[in-house]
């Protein structure tokens, strides 16, 4: 700034209004001739950096586009196959209620009264004579027609906006469109952050960082993560018979989002800065007596819209799944993350990308852990009902092979079809015979990925009540379309019984948890990350934070937040706070490493990571995690190693730290190599025996396969090693919180006589969770994880999500 009386050109920001934070609408910045047309001072940074994410995550402008233009066919489709079934068809003729009898020269007499699609379909005038003459379908008619052409019309505009993000990827960022799928968010990330340095995109801040750039995309989205960390939002329902119940839908969230960011009478003015009054306590009670109208008439409005939200809900939920259920019965049994479970699990600052990547590691996990809870009343039930199901079907099936006429036969085919579904939901709840009881190592293995676990769930992984609270964070896929379909009835209660009643509440904590960024507008608190501001003593930040119980984030979300991001973003430089809480750990780490096993002998004993080493398709990062997680177990049933025959028993937090201070001294071996925070040193550059043969392959490849390798590898490893920190931290937020447990409390309930199998099976289910990213069964329908991506970008860019008035999202 002192020295801009050196330039010879100045341009005077005369739009400053509109992405400018207070104190600096008159900041003068000089402006190369070469980049006055360009992409210098962009007016809304949120809007723009979300769709640069958008744009490489969805491969690019024509898929984006043609997935736009299929939605638009899809909902014209639904509208007017609908329209056809309700007024041109004649159900009469189609279910041979009515006889048709076919007359004419040469007609066979045997195929007179045979009924043909044309017969059951009514002439063209006589179908629009009877759409014509039915008010209410031309009413529902005329709305659908007004939503299309909106959407038609958001198609265009999106068409002329990414066109001009496609035009900066090729110009500014220098990427090509044949190789964008080559390049990592963090490459994208990186050129974006070496761009502002040439022009300016925001004017307030000569540099942006990694954090700013996240901040920019996610700010709503930490909003709702901190909401539902603090246990704000109203998803929690007492219901009669079921107890506790989470019910969060996409509809739901949509009329959070609604009233709380972009809708009208929200709390932001815009869409980086919270409305000043809601920053002063004053007028408080006054300002939640507001935010309570709103939220009634938002509800009022979603009560009014609930019969036509609920028919579209059918519908769409009909000719999605009605074909996937038919032929695979068992895709209903099939799990995913709720929604909920999303927001619950999610770090402040974690991508989309990111987190549907960890949880799809924890997928396999989670569901063995889900699996190995059976019912042995249900199970003798399930097998007698599929042996007589059984016997039938077989019957049928023989008598259909000898003649096929039986098809013919009146129901027969209604039979066959029920009988396979009952077949197919009975044999989900006989167990596997080879399944071994060993919940507490595989809860265990799902906190290695997922990151997050209450710590009552600790001790007693082998109870029910932990099971169906891992439920509300891991549902079936028929609980997932059912909340969806009760969802437009349901969310106008919650809203206007629930929700009103927290809003003094919601005007708290916006007031008390919004911070100023200079450059990016108000942000939640929590995303900044502050040890010292929202802190835990009891997640190594004691000495560190002087937050009270109501600023601390609940489950070690600040602490296990802070170190995700860090791995994530190596170059990224914390404040003071955070990099003194990130030196306390690598301290903690070394300390604890010298009284814990090598990592040698960790590799070694795990059963998985020696038959790893034999396999040259093996990597580090399985065989890393693997042996944190399998060697607990080796080490509290007492064998003996192969050459370390008295070893002292060790729990997980020990065993992360002797692999996590391996990794450190691996990085000062290469002191030529720097990395801003030393935590993921051999991940980039493996050079240690393990890592040698991938070396090896990288080395013989091309230079764009090397880097693409690379780029694979640094991603495995920074999952691998947030994992053993997730693993490290929870053991002693343990033994903080809990002094007079002993520290192998998670292998104290391994029965002896299942340790063999245990071993082998939980050290399977951990390498198979990294190698591939299982995903539950896809049932078309409802986008489960893409919604999100479109809702936040609908969201940043000021537009109606494209679903369905206030409820639909």
């Amino acid at each position: 700034m002192a020295n801009f009386e050196t330039y010879q050109e100045y341009q005077r920001i005369e739009d400053y209004e509109e992405d400018s934070p207070p104190g600096e609408e008159d900041l003068l910045v000089h402006v190369p001739e070469s980049l006055k047309d360009s992409w210098h001072h962009i007016k809304n940074l949120d809007n723009f950096f979300t769709r640069i994410y958008h744009y490489h995550q969805k491969n690019g402008f024509a898929c984006m586009m043609l997935s736009e233009f299929f939605e638009l066919i899809q909902f014209l489709f639904v509208v007017t196959f609908t329209t056809f079934l309700v007024n041109c068809v004649e159900y009469d003729v189609l279910f041979a209620n009515r006889a048709v009898n076919h007359t004419g020269q040469g007609q066979n007499p045997l195929e007179r009264n045979k009924v043909t699609l044309p017969d059951a379909i009514i002439p063209s005038q006589q179908c629009t004579q009877r759409i014509q003459d039915s008010s209410w379908i031309i009413f529902l008619l005329i709305m659908a027609a007004t939503f299309w052409i909106y959407r038609l019309v958001k198609v265009f505009c999106n068409i002329l906006s990414y066109w001009e993000i496609r035009q900066f990827y090729i110009k500014a960022l220098k990427i090509k469109m044949d190789e964008l799928c080559n390049f990592t968010w963090q490459e994208v990330q990186d050129r974006l952050i070496s761009l502002q340095r040439e022009q300016q995109m925001c004017i307030h801040k000569k540099e942006l960082t990694e954090l700013d750039i996240y901040h920019r995309i996610l700010r709503f989205k930490n909003y709702m993560v901190a909401m539902i960390n603090k246990s704000l939002l109203p998803v929690h329902l007492q219901l009669p018979l079921l107890g506790n119940v989470v019910f969060l839908t996409q509809g739901l969230k949509y009329n959070f989002e609604l009233i709380l960011f972009w809708g009208p009478g929200s709390l932001f003015q815009n869409k980086w800065n919270l409305h000043p009054k809601y920053k002063r306590s004053g007028n408080r009670l006054e300002l939640a007596q507001k935010l309570s109208r709103v939220i009634l008439l938002i509800g009022l409005a979603n009560l009014l819209l609930c019969p036509f939200i609920l028919v579209w809900q059918v519908l769409y939920a009909f000719f999605s799944y009605t074909e996937v259920i038919r032929r695979e019965p068992g895709s209903l049994g099939a799990r995913r993350w709720s929604l909920y479970g999303r927001l619950y699990l999610r770090h402040f600052n974690e991508l989309n990308h990111e987190l549907h990547g960890r949880l799809g590691r924890g997928y396999k996990p989670t569901s063995k852990y889900m699996n190995s809870f059976t019912s042995p009343l249900l199970t003798v039930l399930a097998k007698n009902v599929a042996f007589f199901s059984g016997s039938v079907l077989a019957v049928l099936i023989a008598l259909t092979v000898y003649d096929e006429d039986v098809l013919t036969v009146q129901h027969i085919l209604t039979a066959i079809t029920v009988l396979g579904i009952v077949i197919t939901i009975t044999r989900s709840f006989i167990p596997d015979e080879h399944l071994v009881w060993c919940p507490e190592q595989l809860l265990q293995c799902v906190l290695a990925h997922i990151h997050y676990m209450p710590d009552h769930w600790r001790g007693n992984a082998n109870k029910s009540e932990t099971r169906d609270e891992v439920a509300q964070l891991f549902q079936y896929k028929a609980v997932f379309i059912l909340e969806e379909l009760l969802s437009p009835i349901v969310t106008p209660f919650i809203l206007i019984f629930l929700l009103r009643n927290k809003s003094l509440e919601i005007i708290d904590f916006f007031r008390n948890f919004t911070v100023e960024v200079v450059g990016v507008g108000d942000i939640c608190s929590f995303a900044q990350m502050d040890i010292r501001r929202h802190g835990n003593p009891t997640w190594m930040s004691e000495g560190q934070t002087e937050a009270s119980v109501y600023q601390q984030a609940e489950n070690g979300k600040t602490e296990l937040s802070l170190m995700h991001f860090t791995i994530k973003n190596p170059r990224w430089q914390p404040p003071q706070e955070s990099s003194l809480f990130i030196s306390h750990l690598k301290e903690k780490v070394q300390h604890d490493a010298q009284g814990g096993p090598s990592t040698q002998l960790l590799l070694s004993e795990a059963p998985l990571c020696t038959s790893l080493h034999s396999n040259e398709s093996g990597t580090g990062p399985e065989n890393l995690l693997a042996s944190v997680l399998a060697h607990p177990i080796l080490t509290a049933s007492g064998l003996q190693g192969r050459d370390h025959r008295f070893v002292p028993p060790s729990s997980a937090a020990s065993a992360a730290a002797s692999v996590l201070a391996s990794l450190s001294t691996s990085h000062h071996a290469h002191p030529n190599r720097s990395r801003p925070h030393g935590l993921l040193p051999s991940s980039v550059y493996p050079e240690t025996t393990m890592y040698r043969s991938d070396r090896t392959v990288i080395n013989s490849m091309s230079n764009s396969d090397s880097r693409i390798r690379s780029n694979a590898l640094h991603s495995e490893f920074a999952s691998a090693e947030m994992s053993l920190h997730a693993i490290y931290m929870h053991e002693l937020h343990q033994q903080s919180s809990h002094p007079q447990r002993t520290l192998g409390h998670w292998q104290s309930s391994v029965p002896m006589r299942d340790l063999h199998t245990n071993t082998g099976f939980h050290a399977h289910g951990s390498h198979s969770s990294n190698i591939s990213m299982p995903a539950p069964a896809h049932l078309g329908g409802w986008k489960e994880e893409e919604e999100e991506d479109e809702d936040d970008q609908e969201i940043n860019s000021g537009a109606t999500p494209k679903k369905t008035m206030p409820h639909s999202s």
